[in-house]
């Protein structure tokens, strides 16, 4: 049996999204008689700790390792050494620019973010003022989503952007800005939301001040679901940490044993509603990590 050693990466262990990343890795992993040693700064999401994290792995000399960078650009020295020592990279999640790669393995955050934008303006029936969350500014995934939550709404005429807060893809953090922004007392139709821990947070700030409208999330978490189960939460994604990193540390294992990887692998994502929420409505160690094959033969 095998025994490789893949490091694997995330940002923190306050988000949910990465307690399942990590979930997933251990499950393939396992299946493959491997092992997953984790490196995940204990300050959220911070660049000076990942940068530490990353020399500790080169001194570890793991067989490859499964990487999502806390910054788009920050860490590009970072990936430089992995190249450099030899260490094969799959890149997750967040796409970095620069580095050698085995492959990448992540969803559409652009197209995503559009889909999930454009839910919510049909909902609120195309006019109003909406507020949008963003996650850690320096994070590809919130820049992305962002990006792609702006163009959406300048494809509604009656649609405005009224406020962008930063909740940096935490719940508390979520929750504070809700709470600064409810008290400015500015009129809102809906909430866009980079991620589910954020949804929850801007959701219990409002539903502490009796505020209602509609939230819409990324992630399809069993919190959210839950939520959209109750009829407190309009609407999630499945943008699923545990199948990308599930299908990242697979392809880490299959170019270690000399099988086909391709450069690229971009699972496809749902708006999860109350009408479909079924299939995601189980904790993470009862959702099923995808088969290789059909994650490439979907193709990018």
């Amino acid at each position: 049996m095998a025994s490789e050693t893949i490091a694997v990466f995330t940002k923190n262990r306050s988000n949910p999204a990465y307690d399942a990343a990590r979930l997933g890795a251990e499950r393939i992993a396992a299946r493959s008689g491997a092992r997953v040693v984790h490196y995940v700064p204990r300050k959220p999401d911070d660049v000076g700790e990942q940068v530490a994290l990353v020399e500790q792995a080169i001194a570890a000399r793991p067989d490859a390792v499964v990487f999502v960078p806390v910054h788009l650009s920050a860490m590009d020295a970072s990936v430089a050494r992995l190249n450099a020592a030899g260490i094969p990279v799959v890149n997750y999640l967040n796409r970095l620019e620069r580095g050698r790669f085995v492959c990448f393995v992540g969803s559409d955050d652009y197209r995503l973010a559009r889909e999930v934008a454009g839910f919510l303006f049909r909902h609120i029936g195309g006019r109003g003022a909406v507020a949008m969350m963003e996650g850690v500014p320096g994070a590809v995934t919130s820049r992305e989503r962002v990006r792609g939550f702006l163009d959406e709404a300048k494809a509604w005429p009656g649609i405005r952007i009224v406020a962008t807060l930063t909740g940096n893809f935490l719940e508390d953090a979520g929750r504070a800005a809700m709470a600064d922004f409810l008290a400015a007392r500015v009129p809102f139709e809906g909430v866009l939301s980079a991620n589910d821990a954020m949804s929850l947070g801007a959701l219990a700030a409002m539903e502490a001040a009796g505020a209602r409208a509609p939230i819409i999330g990324v992630n399809a978490l069993p919190d959210a679901i839950a939520a959209v189960k109750a009829g407190r939460l309009l609407a999630t994604a499945d943008f699923d940490a545990l199948k990308i990193a599930s299908i990242a540390t697979e392809a880490a294992l299959r170019h270690l044993r000399g099988q086909p990887v391709p450069p690229e692998i971009i699972l496809p994502v749902q708006v999860v509603d109350r009408t479909n929420f079924h299939p995601w409505d189980r904790p993470l160690v009862q959702r099923e990590c995808p088969s290789w094959e059909e994650a490439v033969a979907r193709g990018p």
